[in-house]
């Protein structure tokens, strides 16, 4: 099958990869360590953020350009990373990148000065959109329908614990031995990841290669645009992980104050709650294969939204409690989201996931850094500003999408829908 599912599949085409096999858990393992450590990398300088807005840069907004300058890049390098896998293959991008990361993240504990440090997380940011960009692609070309909505909520569960662990570890690491060496046995841990997949990952069966120009680029691109749902898919994402990382890059600064005063340690240990998320996202992808995605989508963001609210309350329970169920909310509805979206693109189907990321990480860019200088000026409320308008406007988009008439093959039909 040609990508963007232009061409039909013939009958001799191979057997796509079942339940069961040997080959199932081969990809399943894979891509679980796959995006493990893609979101281990990005966000493990998450709970350190206070600690470099004190030892290096002295304002919030500032120290979250060691996140945000990696979100930014890996935006602007999701729709170029995915020509080029349209040119090497969706298998040789996803080792390479994890590979690039990997050496990248250890170099970080070496850097001297802050730009040194933000050069690195920019490259980083280059390095770790090749996987993201195509990942849910290959899932969605090379899984039988019956076992993608499981691969997919795999994948995406993958994610979460990924981000969880990277912050918790490095955290933890840094709070005890100092950031460096955090940062150092993480980016070890990541190596030997890499490594796993590069073992692990099978090779694909339904790709052709496709050496798209510029003009054909640009085509694919637009027909995502044409389509009546995915732009408002594409408003979504940018809405909830914006205002998702918002939530958490400040949480941090807010509970190592007064009257709160945790340390670095248990600031770090709040992240644990992704667990949650990656439990949310594949129980989310059940939830809609027997509702449908127009059902329960705008509810799982209203559910995060009602979590980013309870936050405000000044309890340390509260603000856990917040974080928990947003943290629920938000996972789920971004599994539906991202599911929806490869399911939606007939044509173009690398071109709409990576449009759906660029939009993601873009949120997460500039919300993520606008809100630290809410955080400066107005504390709390004013990251409450940001994340929760964000929150609401993605509630608005969801309702708009449960009332777009679904494409012409039946979203639900006798037998289980490939994914949700």
């Amino acid at each position: 099958m040609a990508e963007g599912g232009d061409i039909t599949p013939s009958a001799a085409a191979p057997a796509a990869i079942r339940r069961g096999t040997p080959e199932f858990l081969r990809a399943n393992i894979a891509f679980f360590l796959a995006a493990f450590s893609v979101f281990a990398s990005l966000y493990s300088v998450q709970p350190l953020l206070p600690m470099f807005a004190q030892y290096w840069v002295r304002d919030a907004g500032t120290a979250s350009l060691a996140l945000s300058a990696t979100t930014a890049t890996m935006a602007m390098a999701l729709i170029p990373a995915s020509l080029l896998a349209d040119r090497l293959g969706r298998r040789t991008l996803i080792v390479g990148a994890l590979l690039i990361t990997a050496a990248l993240g250890c170099l970080l504990p070496f850097t001297q000065v802050w730009w040194e440090l933000i050069t690195l997380r920019t490259l980083m940011g280059v390095s770790l959109a090749g996987i993201p960009a195509v990942a849910m692609v290959y899932l969605s070309e090379e899984m039988d329908p019956d076992a993608l909505g499981f691969s997919m909520g795999l994948y995406i569960g993958g994610t979460a614990i990924g981000g969880m662990a990277g912050r918790v570890l490095s955290g933890v690491l840094s709070d005890l031995l100092g950031w460096r060496l955090g940062t150092g046995i993480l980016a070890v841990l990541i190596l030997l990841a890499a490594l796993a997949v590069a073992v692990l990952l099978p090779r694909p069966r339904h790709f052709l290669r496709d050496p798209i120009r510029l003009p054909e680029l640009w085509r694919r691109c637009r027909a995502s645009f044409d389509d009546a749902a995915l732009p408002w898919l594409f408003a979504a994402s940018f809405l909830l992980m914006g205002g998702f990382v918002t939530l958490y890059n400040y949480a941090g600064f807010r509970l190592a104050l007064p009257p709160y005063d945790l340390s670095h340690s248990a600031i770090a240990s709040i992240f644990l709650v992704y667990l949650l998320g990656s439990v949310s996202s594949t129980w989310a992808g059940g939830l809609s294969q027997r509702l449908g995605r127009r059902k329960v989508f705008w509810a799982l963001v209203a559910i995060m939204g009602i979590g980013m609210a309870i936050t405000l309350i000044p309890s340390t329970f509260a603000i856990i409690s917040g974080l928990a169920i947003a943290t629920i909310g938000f996972f789920a509805a971004h599994g539906i989201a991202s599911a929806w979206v490869t399911r939606r693109a007939l044509v173009g189907k690398a071109q709409a996931s990576a449009i759906y990321l660029v939009t993601y990480y873009l949120g997460a860019s500039i919300l993520g850094t606008l809100g630290g200088y809410a955080w400066t000026a107005w504390a709390w409320p004013g990251v409450m500003v940001v994340c929760g308008g964000a929150a609401f406007l993605a509630l608005l988009v969801a309702i708009r999408l449960a009332f777009i008439a679904p494409l012409s093959m039946p979203e639900k039909p006798a037998t289980p829908p490939a994914a949700a």
